[in-house]
């Protein structure tokens, strides 16, 4: 049964070979970054994590995997005064350009968006939001007479932003942010979703959509036995998806596939993020912020209970390696035979993933985010 699948997935156009494991470097950073980057960096193969580094708001552990063609996963970790702490997954879609374009640019509107007197708040980061999108999309305009494909790029987002005592989460699109805490004289480890996911599987996101667009019967679609909008994508928000937001882009220079077939007035897609305020208490733990691929393989429970049973540094690699056994016994496979698979052919059995572990330090957060050395981490472009 596997060699049957392996001969399918060849004669797609992929290939069943050891991926060559690039030399052990750090990831693509700012120059900002801390010293010790190196020492706690690692890679195999499309794997890369790094297992451990301290910022304002505790511990933080990150990892990511790449499993298309081109890595459309980045994520982004930033811990300074006066911002506080900073943790971002962007999940691009249709192509790179969103989330690599969202990681370049949104902490620096966020940080101009807090700069005034207001500070951190969920309206600046709101703005951030809004000014990453506008700046997208006027990208979009002034390359469309060359690159028209770039309408119809797009990224969720999930930030998580840690300001004094209070964890704002931001989300566009189906990236998903579960708080660890524990519970009962026990000390029980429980997860609380953070997050609201934008994606027309669920039923209350097709229900607004429906309200939204009361003139459009086919505002959501099912097809091959998943909820899509308008038939196309599954995520009601995101970053870019220019194609779906204005109708001069939604004509015939843009792929067959992705062409909406009857006219609109009004934006399909949204770039209104979710945003919740949650005071950090005691007996908070710790929060998993993950692209959707994570999710697909593992429970909300699952993923704090491994995090909560193991050792701190490498927690982010832990889950997404724990993510991919799973995905290895779905197709009847072993681990290490799917870690063989290169990209673009992985993709067939898994997403590109990405995971960020918070560790809370409560004694930190007390002391304010000035006892910590700034922390800037950036994800490698590709792999």
């Amino acid at each position: 049964m596997l060699g049957a699948l392996l001969r399918f997935l060849s004669a797609c156009g992929g290939s069943w070979q050891t991926s060559p494991a690039p030399p052990h470097a750090a990831p693509a950073s700012d120059p900002a970054s801390d010293s010790s980057a190196s020492a706690s960096d690692g890679r195999d193969g499309l794997l890369w994590w790094r297992d451990l580094a301290r910022c304002a708001a505790g511990d933080v552990s990150a990892a990511l995997v790449q499993a298309n063609h081109t890595l459309e996963d980045q994520c982004r970790l930033h811990s300074a005064p006066p911002l506080g702490t900073l943790l971002a997954v962007f999940d691009g879609h249709a192509g790179h350009a969103a989330a690599r374009f969202a990681c370049d640019h949104f902490l620096p509107n966020l940080l101009e968006a807090a700069s005034g007197p207001g500070g951190v708040t969920a309206d600046a980061i709101r703005d951030a939001f809004a000014a990453t999108e506008a700046a997208f999309i006027a990208q979009v305009s002034s390359q469309w007479d060359t690159n028209p494909d770039l309408a119809t790029v797009g990224s969720c987002c999930l930030v998580g932003v840690v300001h004094d005592r209070t964890l704002f989460v931001a989300n566009l699109g189906d990236s998903r942010a579960v708080l660890g805490k524990k519970v009962g004289r026990s000390g029980q480890i429980v997860a609380e979703q953070l997050s609201t996911e934008h994606n027309a599987n669920d039923e209350a996101i097709r229900q607004e959509l429906m309200a939204q667009h009361p003139d459009d019967p086919q505002i959501v679609a099912l097809k091959h036995g998943v909820w899509r909008v308008k038939g196309i994508i599954q995520v009601s928000r995101s970053l870019g998806d220019a194609y779906l937001k204005d109708a001069k882009y939604n004509t015939e220079r843009i792929k067959p596939k992705f062409r909406v077939s009857e006219p609109f007035s009004r934006p399909i897609m949204s770039a209104e993020p979710t945003i919740v305020s949650h005071s950090i208490q005691p007996n908070d733990c710790f929060v998993i912020f993950a692209s959707d691929g994570l999710w697909e393989h593992l429970t909300n429970q699952e993923a704090v209970e491994i995090v909560h049973n193991n050792q701190r540094a490498g927690s982010a690699k832990r889950l997404i390696k724990a993510a991919l056994q799973e995905a290895a016994r779905k197709r009847e496979m072993r681990y290490s035979d799917l870690m063989r698979i290169d990209k673009k052919v992985r993709r067939h059995f898994h997403d590109d993933i990405t995971v960020i572990v918070l560790f809370i330090n409560h004694e930190l957060l007390a002391k304010g985010n000035a006892q910590v050395p700034p922390l800037s981490i950036r994800s490698a472009l590709d792999h």
